[in-house]
């Protein structure tokens, strides 16, 4: 398959242009199976590691951005092609920042195609909003039939721990799974309803999902034993670092809101439901990247 990279318009010679694509397929050969990948890329968005922790049957690819943050008039843009019954999880060594713009969007594009009996485990770090910026995440997957992926995001506004408060900018959201789920939010920093209200972000600050999916629906018992895994470990306490729920908005696709004051505790919520839906729905152990372990 040919993907075509994004056009660069409207870029300009002071703006970072990366594109990545990536491609998984399942070696069938004499031996143990193999997923196997090949990665091009132009400008900075390029693969660190390919890496076999759990056998060659699933790649683990740890993707960087060497400048380090995305600013006004930078596009990212990552495709992913996984052939029929590999199995590829892809993360990032730290956050992505979108800094403060000058008036230009920065914009970050995801487009991930399964075939029949793939699975993708997409789990980059958070992604941090400063203050100022102009930012837009735009998620894109299809599942053929038999396809399955666990996901997660998860955005800092501004840095609460360092008292930088989200205090102007704009960031934009779309993750979609097309025909089936499509989750959109604009949290524009003028926006205090929004950002205060009950009804709205509630005051904090970081905000992230994790969701499993798969491009056929599950029987309602299997859907429900999902939920169940991922409830079990939500925080109860009314004082809790982080407020979560479960649910499920298609009979495909399990899902899991959190919110929080600090990344931290929401990213050890997400990890920990993650290992919980991989054992219990793959039977494989939680298996965390090495990369978030230096």
């Amino acid at each position: 398959m040919t993907v075509q990279p994004p056009q660069p318009q409207p870029h300009d010679a002071a703006s970072w242009l990366g594109h990545l694509q990536l491609r998984y397929w399942r070696d069938k050969g004499a031996g143990p199976l193999r997923t196997l990948a090949h990665d091009r890329h132009q400008g900075p968005l390029r693969v660190l590691q390919r890496l076999y922790p759990e056998g060659p049957g699933i790649c683990h690819h740890v993707l960087v951005h060497p400048p380090g943050g995305v600013v006004g008039g930078d596009v990212l843009q990552l495709d992913l092609d996984l052939e029929a019954d590999s199995h590829a999880l892809i993360t990032t060594p730290g956050a992505t920042r979108f800094y403060r713009s000058a008036g230009k969007l920065a914009r970050q594009g995801v487009v991930a195609k399964l075939a029949a009996g793939a699975r993708l485990e997409w789990l980059p770090m958070e992604s941090i909003a400063y203050s100022g910026c102009l930012a837009r995440n735009h998620l894109r997957f299809e599942l053929a039939p038999e396809a399955a992926m666990i996901g997660w995001d998860s955005v800092a506004l501004g840095l609460p721990a360092a008292g930088a408060a989200f205090e102007d900018g704009c960031f934009e959201q779309h993750l979609e799974l097309p025909g089936r789920w499509l989750e959109r939010a604009r949290i524009d920093a003028h926006d205090h309803t929004l950002l205060a209200s009950p009804l709205g972000l509630a005051g904090q600050r970081v905000l992230g999902m994790i969701w499993f999916a798969q491009g056929h629906a599950w029987a309602k018992a299997q859907r429900e034993s999902l939920l169940d895994a991922a409830r079990d470990l939500l925080p109860t306490e009314v004082n809790a670092p982080v407020w979560a729920g479960a649910t499920s908005p298609h009979e495909g696709i399990v899902v899991v809101r959190a919110l929080a004051n600090r990344v931290e505790p929401l990213m050890t919520l997400l990890t920990r439901i993650r290992a919980a839906w991989r054992q219990h729905a793959w039977g494989l152990n939680a298996e965390p990247p090495r990369i978030w372990r230096t």
